[in-house]
This record gives C-alpha cells, sequence and structure tokens, in this order.
C-alpha cells in the first residue's frame, strides 16, 4: 500500500463521518439542489464505476452528477473487470486509481472495498455492500431533514422503518443516531439488523440525543412515526430465499391500514426498486404522502456533494 493510500479519504460506511461531516454534507447537498446550473468542481477528472451488481440510481446518480459537475464517468461492467476473479482487488485497484479520481464500487461482498480502498490512491465510495449503503443513507437523511426538520438536526422526528435488518437499514440507523432521530425498527424475529450496527448507532443516537430502537411489532413502530420506510424483502443474491422471506415478512407490508398508524402528514420512503404488492401497495407508494420519487431524486444531489466533498471541489 502506498504512502498516498494511507492519507486518501475514502466513504465506505455513513460511520466514517463525524455528525459534523454529515451536516456539512448535508447542508451542501441543499446548496447544490438549489444551484442546478453548470459547474465546473470536477472538470477535468475522471469517477471510474466499478459495478459487481446491476443498478438504476446509483449508476445514473453518479454519471449525471459527475457530468453535471463538469467531470466524466466511466462504467465498468462485472465482466470487464471480475474482481478477484479475472484479477486481484489489489491489483484492479492500484491500476484504476492510477488512471481515475475517485472510484464507485458496488459489490457482493464488504470486503472487497475495504480491500480496494487499502490499496486506492484516490477516494473510494461505497455505492452498495451487502452490509452497507451509505450514498443511500444519505438520500434518506436529506430527504426526511428536507421534509421534516426545523434546522439542522433531527430532534424531534420519529422514523418508523418496517421490514428487512439490510444494508439500507444499517445505513439509516447511522445517520438517524447521529442526526438527533428517532428511529423505530421492525423487523420480524430473526431479520434484526447486526448487532455491529446496533451498537455504532446507539453510541451516535447517545451522543446526540437520538434514540434507536430495536422491535418485532410493525404497527407500534409506526404508531405516531413522522416517516414511514420500508424495502423489499428479497434483495439481490437472496432469491433462493424468497418464498421463505415472503412467509415470513407477512404482516410487515406497508398499506394503507398499517401507514393510518403514523402522523397524518407522515411521508412514505422506499429506496427502490420496489416489489409493489408485497412490501409495499400501490395505494401507498402512489399516494399521497409517498416521498419515494422525491428520495430516488435526492440520489442525484447528495452523491454531486459527496464527491464534491471527497475530491475538492468547490461546492
Amino acid at each position: 500500500m502506498s504512502a498516498v493510500a494511507q492519507r486518501v479519504r475514502h466513504f465506505v460506511s455513513i460511520a466514517d463521518l463525524s455528525p459534523d461531516e454529515l451536516g456539512t454534507l448535508l447542508d451542501l447537498t441543499a446548496r447544490l439542489k438549489v444551484d442546478r446550473g453548470p459547474r465546473t468542481d470536477l472538470r477535468g477528472r475522471t469517477v471510474a464505476l466499478v459495478f459487481e451488481k446491476p443498478s438504476l440510481r446509483t449508476r445514473l446518480s453518479f454519471d449525471v452528477g459527475t457530468a453535471q459537475l463538469g467531470g466524466h464517468c466511466v462504467y465498468l461492467s462485472p465482466a470487464e473487470v471480475g474482481l478477484g476473479r479475472r484479477e486481484s482487488v489489489s491489483d484492479v485497484a492500484r491500476v484504476v486509481s492510477r488512471m481515475a479520481d475517485a472510484v464507485v464500487l458496488r459489490v457482493n461482498a464488504h470486503e472487497t472495498i475495504e480491500e480496494f480502498a487499502r490499496y486506492s490512491d484516490v477516494p473510494i465510495i461505497n455505492g452498495l455492500s451487502e452490509l452497507s449503503h451509505p450514498c443511500q443513507g444519505l438520500a434518506d437523511i436529506f430527504t426526511i431533514r428536507e421534509r421534516k426538520a426545523r434546522g439542522a438536526d433531527l430532534r424531534g422526528v420519529t422514523i418508523a422503518y418496517v421490514g428487512d435488518g439490510n444494508n439500507v437499514a444499517h445505513s439509516l440507523m447511522l445517520c438517524a443516531g447521529k442526526t438527533g432521530a428517532t428511529l423505530r425498527v421492525a423487523t420480524p424475529s430473526g431479520y434484526e439488523p447486526l448487532p455491529r450496527y446496533r451498537q455504532l448507532a446507539d453510541a451516535a443516537a447517545q451522543a446526540s440525543g437520538g434514540r434507536i430502537e430495536i422491535g418485532n411489532d410493525p404497527q407500534r413502530a409506526v404508531s405516531g412515526a413522522d416517516v414511514v420506510y420500508t424495502d423489499v424483502w428479497t434483495s439481490m443474491g437472496q432469491e433462493q430465499e424468497y418464498e421463505r422471506r415472503r412467509r415470513a415478512f407477512l404482516g410487515y407490508q406497508v398499506n394503507a391500514q398499517l401507514l393510518s398508524k403514523a402522523k397524518p402528514d407522515a411521508i412514505v420512503l422506499h429506496d427502490l426498486p420496489a416489489h409493489r404488492g408485497e412490501e409495499i401497495t400501490d395505494e401507498v407508494m402512489d399516494g399521497p404522502q409517498s416521498a419515494v420519487f422525491d428520495q430516488a431524486e435526492n440520489r442525484l444531489h447528495t452523491e454531486k456533494a459527496l464527491l464534491c466533498w471527497l475530491m475538492g471541489g468547490k461546492g
């Protein structure tokens, strides 16, 4: 590993950010969302997208966002790279980081991102792993702050997350903990978030005045909530578990009856893609309380802020 790689800043997890840094990113996102004209923050710079999994929002938001900042994106598909199969992760990292100015990774195993970061001389961004989805977390917490916060923190805002305790839940927990929100997570027994992420989120919440609650009752989680969030019951790579998961998650659907337990002005979030009729109904997804497509758009704005912050753009 080079001396440069030891000094470069990566974005592997929300845990990498201090509360002040998270606030800075959210403030920068708000400014960039208003200022949508052409910019030159990344002029002459290239962002490489190295993906092992398919993507709509992650690929599109980084590609479009980089272009809007004056930079250029290069997409490298699984067949072209073959991380750890065709070529070692460390060798790919050392090659790509000599040609690109930042790398977005979307991988099967979180260890791939950690190893890539050890050998990269440029910033690495976690575009998704099985443990963490921090780019989604930024868009989630920005959307919540935009729609529900008074001021910069989220103290007094209650978020209900109903569904699988997965990578999206892990990142949301860390964001909520660092911004002072109350987050109630409701999953079937055996599908709770990993203890490591609960511990990190609890520690952040204790410092910010927030609260993280983990349970198995969706109605209790949603009762009086300002935000109701759900995700697919079966994620990419879990297709063989579909029937078992479908049975386990019956009763965890976000539908009109469950949403009625939240505050009348509660918003509904989903990171997409949605399996309509499973974890969420059409009535809710397309209803007046849905902020799902605002949330999707905010992937663009938060990732522009992240690129500026990591790569030294003016912002």
